[in-house]
């Protein structure tokens, strides 16, 4: 084996071989790609970044219903979500999710976890039936319940305490009040105007009577002598025999002016005013 021959170094007193030059070149290459050059997410086999690096929460040996593993951040900054539920005119229901501490991302999905970032997945009666990536979608009609559940970026579960952090409502629509039959309006009370005839004179003096529409009058006519009493504008009539009181009740469902006379004697005993 040749002996390197040593190159001179123009600092005075300094000399350095060819292999201490290569050396020292990769001790420093080394020290940039581990300390100060760009980061980089490889690790270990089965180890996730973050769990190599120590930050954005702690990976657990507990795994959901597909075998995400969950990872673990304390409670003060683990995100929470909560559903709200409203049924659809069509069929269904329409979902909005409230999020704290998260934001959907689904531009970054696939990369690494980084707390506070994510996506949503859906559980209906629980089975995983769809990703969300905004905070409303349509769950169609037939289902029970609703889990919604929170993940990292890489598919890991974020968890506090130990279990995922989701919310689950139930998809039932509210009971329906009983229709009930509306009770027909009371009929009015009768009113019953007394008039008394006699020769040509009315008592009480012919005047208006005031009827709402809708309400019942009894008109109670004695004359002395034999007569007819008759309702224009609703065709009543009541035979008036000599001193004994006819009795004529009508329901005012006609608006207007009436005039209430006798046929024989052509007397107006009064008038009607339905409004």
């Amino acid at each position: 084996m040749t002996t390197p021959t040593p190159i001179s170094c123009p600092v005075p007193g300094l000399r350095r071989t060819v292999p201490a030059v290569a050396a020292l070149a990769a001790v420093l290459l080394l020290a940039l790609a581990g300390c100060g050059g760009r980061a980089t997410t490889h690790h270990k086999p089965g180890t996730g970044h973050e769990q190599a690096t120590g930050g954005n929460g702690t990976l657990l040996a507990a795994r959901d219903e597909s075998g995400h593993r969950l990872r673990e951040l304390p409670a003060a900054e683990a995100p929470a979500v909560r559903a709200e539920v409203r049924p659809d005119t069509e069929g269904g229901w329409n979902v909005h999710l409230a999020l704290e501490r998260f934001r959907l991302t689904p531009e970054s999905t696939g990369g690494a976890a980084l707390a506070g970032r994510g996506h949503a997945r859906l559980l209906v009666d629980g089975r995983e039936t769809a990703r969300a990536y905004g905070t409303w979608f349509h769950v169609p009609a037939g289902a029970r319940t609703l889990t919604v559940r929170l993940y990292a970026d890489d598919h890991t579960v974020w968890a506090t305490a130990g279990a995922p952090v989701q919310t689950t409502v139930p998809l039932t629509a509210p009971a329906a009040t009983p229709s009930r039959t509306p009770e027909p309006p009371a009929a009015p009370a009768a009113r019953t105007l007394d008039i008394r005839v006699t020769g040509s004179t009315v008592t009480p003096a012919p005047s208006r009577v005031e009827l709402k529409k809708g309400e019942r009058l009894t008109l109670r006519v004695t004359s002395d002598r034999a007569d007819t009493v008759h309702v224009h504008g609703y065709d009543r009539e009541a035979v008036l025999t000599p001193g004994t009181p006819a009795t004529l009740t009508l329901t005012a469902d006609r608006t207007g002016l009436f005039e209430v006379e006798t046929h024989e004697s052509d007397l107006v005993l009064t008038q009607l005013v339905v409004r």
